[in-house]
Formats: C-alpha cells, sequence, structure tokens
C-alpha cells in the first residue's frame, strides 16, 4: 500500500489530480457549514437525531441538511434528474438511442442539468415548507421575501455542487457525485467519535466493541458483493479472411452480483419518504377525515417495524427492477452473435437472451438480499441495543466503501496508463 502511494505521488499528473479533488471536496465541506440566518439550530439537530427518515435524507445531501446550510440538498435534485432520464430511456425508444450515441448522452446531460433546477426549487419549497409546519420552532414567522429568498439561496448551492461534482468527475479519480455523498459521511465521523468519548462507560465497553466488530463484518460483505461476479464463459468461432484466420479464442462474460450499486437504496429512499412528506402538508387540513388520514400515515410510518419491512421490500425490488433497466440480455446475445460469439452448449440468439436473464436473477437474489439487509441494519440494531443508530449506518457504510472501491480502481488505471505510456 505505501508503495502504491509513493508511486501516486511521484507521478505528478496523477498528483494534482487527487490535490485537486480534494480542494473541490474543501469546498464544498465549507459551502457545508454555511447556515441560513434565521434557523434554530438546536431545534433542526433534534429533529434529525429523531427522525429515521429525515437521517437518510440528510445522508444523501452530503451532510448539509442537518444544519440548514446553502447547500441542504445537496445533489438530491441532480441524482433525482438522473434517475428520471434512466427510466425515460427504457419508455422513449428516441431518448434510447441517444444513450448509445456519445452526442446524444452529452445532450441528455445538458437536459439533466436543467431539469435540476426546477426539482431542485420544488424539493426546497417542499422541504422548507415542512420545516415551517413542524411544531419545534425550527424557522419563524419568515416573510414571502425571506422564503423566496432562501429558496433561490437553496437552489443555487445544489447547482453549486452538482458543477463541483462534474469537475470531480473529469479529473477521472472517482465519481463526483458519489465523492461529495462520501465526503458528507465521512465528515461526521470525527464528531460521532468525540461523541462516544465524551460519554463512555466501562458498562457500554461490550457493546462499542460489538458495534466495532459488526462494522468490520459489514465492511467485508460488501467488499465481496461488490467484487462478486459470476463469469459466463464465451467461445469466439474461428474466422478465415484470405489466408488469415481470425478468433477462435476463449474468454468470458462478467455477471456482477450487485450490478445495480446503490442507486436502488435511493430509489426506495425517495418512495419511502414520499407519503410521509405528503401526509405532514395535510395534516392541518380542514376537512376532518384528511387531517386524520395524514396522522394516520405518519404514525404508520414512524412504526419501525412497518418502516423496516417496507424499506427492505422496496429495496429489494428496486434491485431487480434497476438491474433489468441496464442489463440488456437479448442485445448482449445479439452483440455476441454478431461477432461470432457464443456460449458452450448454450444455442446464439434468443437462447443466449434467456439463459443470461436466467442466470442474472440467481445472482441478483443474493445482491438484493444484502442490499435490503444493509439498508435495515440500522433498525435491526436499535431493536436489539436500544441505541438510535451506531457509528455508520449500513447504507452509509456501502456509499463509503463501493466509492473507496472505484474511486482506488480509477487511479489504478491512472497509473495504468502512464506505464503503458512510458513504453
Amino acid at each position: 500500500m505505501f508503495d502504491k502511494l509513493i508511486q501516486i505521488w511521484k507521478a505528478k499528473e496523477v498528483r494534482n489530480k487527487i490535490l485537486y479533488v480534494l480542494g473541490m471536496l474543501v469546498v464544498f465541506r465549507l459551502a457545508a457549514h454555511i447556515p441560513i440566518p434565521g434557523v434554530n439550530q438546536t431545534a433542526l439537530h433534534n429533529l434529525f437525531a429523531s427522525n429515521q427518515i429525515l437521517g437518510l435524507m440528510n445522508l444523501f445531501s452530503g451532510g448539509g441538511m442537518e444544519t440548514f446550510s446553502i447547500v441542504m440538498m445537496g445533489v438530491a435534485p441532480y441524482i433525482t434528474s438522473s434517475i428520471i432520464f434512466q427510466l425515460l430511456g427504457m419508455i422513449v425508444p428516441q431518448i434510447e438511442e441517444m444513450q448509445k450515441e456519445e452526442s446524444g448522452r452529452q445532450k441528455i446531460n445538458m437536459w439533466t442539468r436543467w431539469l435540476t433546477v426546477p426539482l431542485g426549487v420544488l424539493q426546497s419549497y417542499g422541504m422548507i415548507t415542512l420545516l415551517r409546519r413542524s411544531s419545534s420552532g425550527i424557522l419563524g414567522n419568515i416573510s414571502t421575501f425571506d422564503f423566496i429568498s432562501i429558496l433561490i439561496t437553496i437552489t443555487a448551492g445544489t447547482m453549486l455542487l452538482m458543477w463541483i461534482g462534474e469537475l470531480i468527475t473529469e479529473q477521472k479519480v472517482g465519481n463526483g457525485i458519489s465523492l461529495i455523498i462520501f465526503a458528507g459521511i465521512v465528515a461526521a465521523l470525527p464528531q460521532m467519535l468525540q461523541q462516544i468519548i465524551v460519554t463512555f462507560d466501562q458498562s457500554q465497553l461490550f457493546m462499542l466493541i460489538g458495534f466495532a466488530v459488526i462494522a468490520v463484518i459489514t465492511v467485508v460483505g460488501v467488499v465481496i458483493i461488490n467484487e462478486g461476479q459470476r463469469n459466463i464463459p464465451v467461445q469466439y468461432a474461428r474466422q478465415i479472411r484470405g489466408n488469415r484466420a481470425f478468433g477462435g479464442t476463449s474468454t468470458h462474460l462478467p455477471l456482477r452480483v450487485n450490478m445495480a450499486g446503490v442507486i436502488p437504496i435511493i430509489f426506495a429512499v425517495s418512495v419511502v419518504l414520499f407519503p410521509p412528506m405528503i401526509a405532514q402538508f395535510l395534516v392541518h387540513a380542514k376537512t376532518a377525515w384528511i387531517a386524520s388520514a395524514a396522522n394516520g400515515v405518519i404514525s404508520l410510518f414512524n412504526n419501525q417495524l412497518f418502516y423496516g419491512i417496507i424499506y427492505f421490500l422496496m429495496v429489494f425490488a428496486f434491485t431487480y427492477f434497476y438491474t433489468e433497466v441496464i442489463f440488456h440480455p437479448a442485445q448482449i446475445a445479439e452483440n455476441l452473435q454478431k461477432q461470432g460469439g457464443f456460449i458452450p452448449g448454450i444455442r446464439p440468439g434468443k437462447t443466449t437472451s434467456d439463459y443470461l436473464a436466467a442466470t442474472t436473477h440467481k445472482i441478483i437474489l443474493v445482491g438484493a438480499l444484502f442490499l435490503g439487509l444493509i439498508a435495515v441494519l440500522p433498525l435491526v440494531m436499535k431493536a436489539f441495543t436500544g441505541i438510535q443508530a451506531f457509528a455508520i449506518g449500513g447504507t452509509s457504510l456501502l456509499i463509503v466503501v463501493s466509492v473507496v472501491i472505484e474511486t482506488v480502481k480509477q487511479i489504478e488505471s491512472q497509473l495504468t496508463m502512464r506505464e503503458y505510456d512510458g513504453l
């Protein structure tokens, strides 16, 4: 590891890229500590500490929501916009064709940025209204001008983070959006460790050791699932062109256990958050049955057992759904057939497509179960220990480990390219 770090430091281009990325993350963390005036920070912190759903929203905002900073919405609107266009690619044939071409992808990226603006305004409006109507006194009686000013500021903060994320991605040492979320999670670690040290009691020693062991096991599990894949053997037929022979080689088609990454959890969070957030707006409705129904929905989602079951099932279902979005067995089978490739013992064409689909569904079962367990891990820990959350939640660990693996791979590829350039 130290040899690799020395190699990175000696490679001037790679070193400058890493320093640039670190500088951009410092800018993000500085922005995350610039609060919007007129907010009761103590009441806001207590609200997020006592609400699991808001805690998940704060996670994907990079930690800026808990401090009501100018970047409180984080990159959530941009992620939502990206998901919308990915789903449209399944429905609209024109967008699906655009996704296959570089110029089309660039145009879709531009549309994604434009859609981020209204989504940022909409999500900011919903969050501000929700906090204004809360009984904790987080936001006082602000004027219409102040409300609009806060709305514009938060939306501008989202666009700033989107720009920073794209600048980071251009350096090819990690995905910018993922690194922003990663930085928000890691930045909370010192405060958590300080709180553990300050409130340490000898009676909690075995519990803390248990948390550490579970965290290590979770990290190992995340690495195994993220790196796990099944290699499908592929044989290419020998082709004769003139006096030369081509093909006849054997290779493999890798099918990953977790093709969807952390996207199913993001999908599930969005769906699980929607009913209670809408209910928050209807609690004070003048119609009695609407207000009663809204209170019932809020109480239902505050039930940890119901919330955990729904959350697990959503993550499980969205893992299969998103895999169907990004993995196309028919297209892969068609490409293999065009290139003269085939899976030994499987007929080319539809039979190959059906075989790949069936194999993928079996593999994804393990990934879906693992993602679901990771998502509800904090709830399980709370049920057994009575503590709201341990050092890092399961979803946070999944994001941190996944981002680290992806970033390390990209840095290694940069070093490998430099070695080839030298040759």
